[in-house]
């Protein structure tokens, strides 16, 4: 096994040699001067041994990512401090991802200001925006738990926590199948499962109680014609049923008796404590208050369902306001580092559609799988070039031509998540691999590889690149944080920590370095 893994390696080196070697023969002969190198401005804070935060605003920033700060803790500088919080915000998920955006925001900043601002103020903002978020998502889960309530009553189906704990689309399939269900209201159930979660949702808010008032106009309109009393009877209960089912209350035969006015009122009544805030309940009370009996039934037949529509839509909108309001500041992050590029399009992409569209776009597996780039030379030379790694050369990274054509495998080989730093410098990044999550282009013994995580500080420093300006001018070059002054650089196509300033290694060689460590993230191969 170790010899195949020796004659692929070398196998692979001969054939990019010669086509590296012929590109680069061909740039150097077509520059009419010599490319300088241009030394980025490093992004360490230079105030970082600084403290203008005081215990108390500390203990009470760390409060917000529930961070139990140690004495050493809180003798941090105010940018390692933050990074502190940086790092239980990133492992609180979702939760706080307005915390972490803004905590990146303010490690990426040089102004002492800017930390101090962030530990006193900027946390607590930010922490109020991912509050607000949850209070909506959980609101929105909690409006979908009633609705399934509210539908299992107008259908005339007994409610059950069993019931209620179901999945969208299982509780559709047990309404469907309830002998309560007729004939409109199966129809209508097997739509929304042959549709999106967005179809089963409509079906559990509003479909099912329309689908029961077509059973129910059905039943009546055959009815009427044999006894029409009976027929008005049975659509004023029927009305009055969906009007009750609205506030989540099963009727009695005697509340159904009473006079319409009486009705409202015992609604208003038995009303749960979490209704009185809706407008069900204040056009209940409007229309309880009003003298005219015609009033009354009109709420009872037409006017709790419109009141109720409206609930679900200033609830729906506010869900989708705030999630705009994420996507748009992930994708201002996206554009502000530059390193996530199809984010970005992606991100634009999403709020250029639909509500659910963005929904989707904010789930976890989502914004991970967005994440993905792939690493070509900034030059564009090799032309159709990608970084990636080899399993059968133990994760050894090189150069090599690929494309959409490539197979799926090779592709993944060559495409990257781009993650904040795992040793967490601001300004740093590490590349998960697509293809085995939990493995990242690291550095050993110089050499650039995939390497599994072992999540040692030491391999965290290995796995963190720093971000800087091209080193040709063009694109972004990437320092090794374990090896500073040493930068991602391809030779004959192989992937080192090279030595800017040159040294005893091959691939330390002066001619073409800037060339050869400047990278530019591309179009992933493997979405």
């Amino acid at each position: 096994m170790k010899k195949s893994h020796s004659n692929s390696a070398r196998m692979r080196r001969a054939l990019t040699h010669g086509l590296v070697t012929a590109t680069a023969l061909a740039s150097v002969t077509g520059m009419a001067a010599p490319l300088a190198a241009v030394a980025a401005p490093s992004g360490a804070v230079a105030a970082a041994a600084g403290i203008g935060t005081t215990e108390k605003q500390r203990v009470d920033a760390a409060a917000v990512v529930r961070l139990d700060p140690s004495p050493d803790v809180l003798l941090l500088s105010d940018h390692d401090f933050i990074h502190a919080l940086w790092q239980k915000a990133r492992d609180g998920g979702e939760n706080f991802e307005s915390v972490r955006l803004a905590a990146e925001a303010a490690m990426t900043s040089e102004p002492a200001e800017d930390h101090v601002q962030f530990i006193t103020t900027g946390i607590h903002a930010a922490y109020a925006v991912d509050k607000q978020r949850e209070k909506d998502k959980a609101d929105a889960a909690r409006a979908i738990r009633l609705a399934k309530s509210q539908a299992l009553i107008a259908v005339g189906i007994p409610n059950s926590p069993d019931l209620l704990d179901l999945s969208d689309d299982n509780f559709i399939r047990a309404v469907m199948r309830h002998v309560a269900a007729g004939p409109e209201v199966r129809a209508a159930a097997a739509r929304a499962l042959a549709g999106d979660p967005a179809a089963w949702q409509e079906f559990i808010t509003n479909g099912a109680r329309e689908a029961q008032r077509r059973d129910v106009a059905n039943e009546l309109k055959e009815l009427e014609e044999k006894n029409r009393a009976e027929a008005e009877r049975r659509k004023e209960l029927a009305a009055r049923t969906n009007a009750a089912a609205l506030f989540r209350i099963t009727p009695s035969d005697a509340t159904l008796a009473l006079a319409d006015d009486n009705f409202i009122r015992e609604l208003l009544r038995t009303a749960p404590a979490d209704a009185k805030d809706s407008e069900l309940f204040a056009a209940a009370q409007r229309a309880v208050l009003s003298p005219d009996p015609a009033v009354w039934k009109q709420f009872i037949h037409t006017g709790a369902e419109e009141a109720y529509k409206k609930d679900d839509e200033a609830r729906r909108k506010a869900v989708a306001a705030a999630n705009r309001r994420l996507a748009l500041q992930i994708q201002t992050a996206a554009e502000k580092t530059g390193m996530n590029p199809n984010l970005v399009a992606v991100a634009k992409k999403a709020l250029a559609g639909s509500d659910e569209e963005v929904a989707q776009f904010l789930k976890e597996d989502s914004l991970y799988r967005a994440k993905r780039q792939s690493l070509q030379p900034a030059g564009g030379k090799p032309a159709g070039f990608f970084v990636r790694q080899s399993g059968v050369d133990a994760g050894e990274a090189f150069l090599a031509p690929l494309s959409a054509s490539s197979r799926q495998a090779d592709r993944e080989d060559a495409t990257w998540i781009v993650v904040s730093a795992l040793g967490g410098q601001p300004g740093c990044y590490s590349f998960e691999s697509a293809r085995k999550p939990g493995h990242y282009l690291a550095e050993k013994d110089l050499r650039v590889k995939m390497i599994a995580s072992d999540n040692s500080a030491q391999f965290r420093k290995d796995a963190t690149w720093c971000a800087k300006k091209g080193l040709s001018g063009s694109g972004t070059s990437f320092e090794s944080a374990s090896r500073p002054g040493r930068f991602l650089r391809q030779h004959w196509g192989d992937l080192y920590a090279a030595d800017k300033a040159g040294g005893k290694n091959r691939y330390d060689a002066e001619k073409d370095f800037t060339q050869d460590a400047s990278w530019k993230l591309t179009t992933p191969l493997a979405r």
